[in-house]
This record gives structure tokens, sequence and C-alpha cells, in this order.
């Protein structure tokens, strides 16, 4: 099917559209990650929800944003309530999200019209879209199926009760999870946490305690809380004469109210945050909170990082968004906006802004949701080794070991490359892009997150060395960027793939070094490791889909494959009269950027070469 050139023209600012609609990459990409059955489901369902983002939530997030949520810790009488006061609109938002769109509900219960649920990779497209418009309400939305999924792995049934709060697409029954971790002396060093927990004596327990449910009480502060009042929190936190560092850590489920009444914590002030303000984040002082212990204790940190896996790629997706929407909104303005006597599209340079931009998106998005495949993948081999009752052996296969290796990695390029897109965007935009109720303004503001959620850069680089190390993941990676790169075989992708072979044998070799080399070597070259990771897996993932979208006769993506090629492996500092004019032409153009389809007979020869060659 022959697809015309999107005319952006026809858009007012980005906004009031429906955004799955507008969206080629993300509909190609659930096209990869929805089996067909799956697919044939959500595909109403994700254009629908597109729609409600792009009017009604977009609508209500713009308010929420300049009016946000407020902490009452005391009321008038001096007594602790740690009441949140949220603008109105935000209950609308979450109507919509987890009641009538089933965001969190969907990945854990069959929906209607379907006789099973869907993978965690549904859950992230919703959260993608969600992101389109409201990246502070997809975090307590992320933490809310990340709790999910801790509770549905490790608890022993007793918690029961909090999974069905958490994943109901009741709206009056339904509660948010969070994730509180962060302690100020620790930071990102987790096992520094020092909060403790006792255990409860039973004449004090709540009459909301689970029955049979092995509960404490939890003394200390946590320094970053988002989602502050969450009803379905997880907190890490120490048991007596435990072990110091991660190993000594439990987790608990740490309820915002226990009989009506505020839960044994203050929360002592909100912070004053640049962006993302739609979720309040705060700090709090446990003085003795009724808590819940998670399977078994002292296994708190591994439970967690099952929500962090999943909170990683959330915050990919949310990084993909953040370009996807920034880049809409920049193409609307290059096509409507006049200067000189021309569109800005239609000058050479503005033209490979957009292209290489577009290419970014593209490259995100790809590796983003191959590691959320690989996620659902090794979820589907969980819950089979738990439905036969045999011990999981998922932590030893391909899927596990790929998919621990690219999170950390789509977390820390995704945040880095959207501080980057979303800024420029803004500048295409001009002044009116630095200015508050324009959408670059504001996603300025939230893009700034991206790094620090989930973990920095530097902790994220070693933990794919950890990844290397401990799950052996190169074992499952080389043969794996070799199988997509096996299947390339048109004539104008060749070329390509062989840049993209040299830069996997300096992979190889750089692993093979590493291994070789002190730990201190090791970290010291960890982050540069990630890049090529990422540069080498997005790469062979773009071209294998060329190969694939050629057969099904369309040659759009090699050009995508084309130009990714040419701004992560070829040499920066190529001469200026090599000749390459790969975006100025108007069949590159109008196919990455505007989303043309291209006749595969049309990508004649090969694809330009850098100079050298």
């Amino acid at each position: 099917m022959t697809t015309d050139p999107i005319d952006y023209a026809a858009l007012d600012e980005a906004a009031g559209c429906n955004y799955w609609e507008y969206d080629p990459t993300l509909r190609a990409a659930a096209d990869r990650i929805y089996s067909e059955d799956e697919r044939e489901w959500a595909t109403d369902q994700l254009s629908e929800f597109g729609a409600v983002c792009g009017h009604t939530i977009a609508h209500n997030s713009a308010l929420i944003d300049r009016n946000p949520p407020e902490l009452h810790t005391y009321d008038d009488y001096g007594e602790v309530q740690n009441d949140v006061e949220y603008h109105p609109k935000q209950f609308e938002n979450e109507r919509l999200a987890y009641g009538e769109f089933g965001l969190s509900h969907d990945p854990f219960h069959a929906p209607e019209g379907r006789d099973e649920p869907l993978g965690l990779s549904h859950a992230l497209m919703m959260q993608t879209l969600l992101s389109y418009v409201d990246p502070g309400f997809t975090c307590p939305a992320s933490m809310t199926v990340g709790a999910a999924v801790v509770l549905d792995r490790f608890d022993d049934g007793t918690l029961d009760g909090f999974f069905e709060r958490l994943t109901t697409d009741d709206p009056e029954a339904h509660i948010e999870g969070a994730m509180f971790l962060t302690e100020e002396q620790g930071g990102s060093d987790v096992g520094a946490n020092e909060v403790r927990a006792e255990p409860a004596d039973p004449e004090t327990v709540s009459d909301d305690a689970p029955e049979d449910a092995e509960v404490y009480r939890l003394y200390g502060e946590k320094w970053f809380c988002s989602n502050i009042d969450g009803q379905g929190a997880l907190a890490l936190a120490r048991r007596p004469d435990a072990p110091e560092g991660t190993d000594g850590l439990s987790l608990f489920v740490v309820p915002h109210e226990v009989g009506g009444e505020p839960n044994g914590q203050l929360y002592r002030r909100l912070k004053e945050k640049l962006g993302t303000l739609s979720v309040p984040t705060g700090e709090i002082e446990f003085e003795g909170a009724e808590a819940y212990l998670v399977g078994e204790p002292e296994r708190g940190f591994k439970y967690m990082a099952e929500m962090m896996n999943y909170c990683r790629l959330s915050n990919a997706s949310a990084a993909v968004a953040h370009i996807g929407r920034t880049l809409l909104a920049a193409k609307v303005r290059a096509a409507d906006r006049e200067a000189f006597g021309s569109v800005l599209e239609d000058y050479p340079l503005m033209r490979r802004d957009l292209v290489e931009l577009t290419v970014d998106y593209e490259a995100a998005s790809a590796f983003t949701f191959e590691a959320a495949r690989l996620m659902d993948r090794r979820e589907q081999e969980e819950r089979s080794a738990r439905h036969a009752d045999e011990r999981s052996a998922g932590d030893d296969s391909r899927a596990y070991q790929l998919m621990r290796l690219l999170v950390p990695v789509a977390k820390y390029k995704t945040a880095r490359m959207a501080v980057d897109d979303v800024s420029y965007a803004m500048e295409i935009l001009g002044g009116n892009g630095y200015v508050e109720g324009f959408v670059t303004e504001r996603f300025f503001r939230d893009v700034q997150v991206l790094p620090i959620w989930e973990g920095p850069s530097n902790v994220l680089s070693l933990d794919v060395l950890r990844a290397l190390e401990r799950e052996r993941a190169a074992e499952a990676l080389l043969p794996y960027v070799q199988e997509h790169l096996d299947a390339v075989e048109h004539p104008h992708l060749e070329p390509l793939a062989d840049e993209v072979a040299d830069a996997f044998a300096d992979l190889q070799s750089g692993l093979a070094a590493l291994a070789a080399e002190d730990g201190d070597y090791a970290q010291y070259q960890a982050k540069q490791l990630a890049d090529l990771v990422f540069d080498v897996v997005t790469g062979a993932l773009l071209l294998s889909q060329a190969q694939a979208d050629i057969e099904d006769g369309n040659g759009r993506r090699a050009l995508v494959a084309e130009g990714f090629v040419n701004t992560r492996f070829r040499d920066e500092s190529r001469a200026i009269d090599s000749g390459e004019r790969f975006a100025m032409t108007d069949q590159v153009f109008d196919a990455v950027a505007r989303y043309a389809s291209v006749e595969p007979e049309s990508l004649v020869g090969a694809p330009q070469a850098p100079a050298d060659d």
C-alpha cells in the first residue's frame, strides 16, 4: 500500500489530534511487539486512547501543570493528615487511563473481548501515548504496573488484595503504586539504606492488615518519594540483625492510610521540582508505619529489581514520547512557518535536521520496544514455569539475558537522546518554544528528570557490566546481533550491514579486552561500552526491520537505517566536500521525516559511502 507524505501543515501546534494516528513509528513498533491476535484487539484501543490523550487528557494536563498538587501535612488542629490536594482534572485522567482504558488491568487480566491478558509491552505502549501529554502522570502509572509485577511474581497470595486493587479497572476501587527507595545518605547506593523494620506488636495491628501477613513497623526517612500518597507503595527496609548492604534489605507494602487514618508516617514536604509537576514527590518520615512483608525476608532488593526493570523501560518509553511529541511540534512549525520566502522545511539544513531527528526517534523506539518484547518473552517463560509448578529457569534464558542487558542501556541512552532532541525541537519553534503554553517549554522541563529517574547514566552503565558478568549476557548478545545482520540481503542494505558488522567486531574486541582488565578499567570504559551496545544493536535491528519491510513492498526503513549508519558509524569529521546529500533529496525527506512509502525498486545502487571509501 502506497502512503503519501504526512501534511504536517494541516495540524495546529501538534495539539488537538490523535497521537496514535499521527505516529507511524509507534504503530510500526506495535506491529513488531504484539502477536497477531493481540494486535487485532489492541489497534482500536490504542487509536481511541491516542485520541483521548490528544484532546481530553492533554487539556486536563495543561491545567494540572499550572495547578500542581499541594501538600497539607497538618489539619487546622495540628494533627497529621498527610493530605495531598489535586486539581479535579487529575481524577478524570485517572478514570480514563485506569478505568476506561485499563492501563494497569489489561496486562494482568483479560480485557473485554479477549480470553487472555496482554503483555507488559501493551502497558508500555499505552504509557508512551500518555507521556505524549503528561509525563508526570506516567510516573505513578508506571509504578502501579511495576508494583503489580512484583506482587504477581513474589507474593504467595497473602497480599492479593493489594494486587487486585492495583490492577482493577474499577475507578472506585483502584489504587496507585509507588516505589520508595531513595534515602538522603544513600542516593543510588541503595545498600546504604537505613530505614528499619521492627516486628509489629500483634495488639497494635490494624484491622486493615491482610490475614496471615507478616506485619512490621517502619522507622526512618525516605528522601525522594514520587507519588507520595500511593496506597500501594513498596518500600525497602532492614529487619533487626539483617546483614549490611543490599543483601539485608526486605520489601514491604506500606499503605498511605490504615483504618482511614494516616499510617504512622509524616509527609514532611513536597519537592519544588523543575518539571513533572503533576506527580507529587516528597519526603517521608516513617514513625512506626504499618507495613506488610512481601515474599521472603532479605530478598527485597531482588524483588525491587523486577519493578526497576519495568520502570526503567517505562522511563525509556517516556523518552520516546518526549522525542515524538516535540518532533511533531517541530515538523508542524517547519511545514507552516515561512521565512525568507519559503517554508522552513524546504531549506536543506532544516531538512537535514528533521531527518536526523526522525532517525533518532526511530532508533530510540526500535531499541526500547525490542527490550519490551524481550521482557514480555521472559514474563511468558516465568508464567509458564509457575503454572507448571516448576522451578523457574527464566534467569538462564536468552530472553532474560538480553532483557537484562538492553534495559539499562535503553534507559540510559534514550534519556540522553531525549534531552538533546527536545532542546533542538524547542530551537526550531524559536522564541515561542521557550514560552509557557507551548509544548516544548513544558517538555523541556519534564525531560530533564529522565536521566535521573531509575538511576543516572553512570549507575546504569555499571549495571551493564553486571549484566555481562553475572548473567553472562554476551552469550546471548553476540548470536542475537549476528542473526539480525545475517537477515540482510538487499543490495541497498548490504553495505550498511558491513559497516555495522565492523562496529560489531569492535564491540566483541572490547568485550574481550574488558574481560582481561581489572575492575577499575572496566568501570572507566562502562559508558563507552553501553554506547557501543546501543549503536550496534540498533543498527542491526533497523537493518533487519528494513529487510522485512522491503519484502513487504516498502523501502522507507532502508533510508532510516542508512540515516542511522550515517550519524553513528561514520567519521563525524569527514570532509565537507565529500558530496554527501542524503537528507536533501525529496525522496529521503518525504520518506523519513514525513513517512511516505518508498518503492523498493527506487533504492537504486548502494548507499552513499563516506568520503574516505
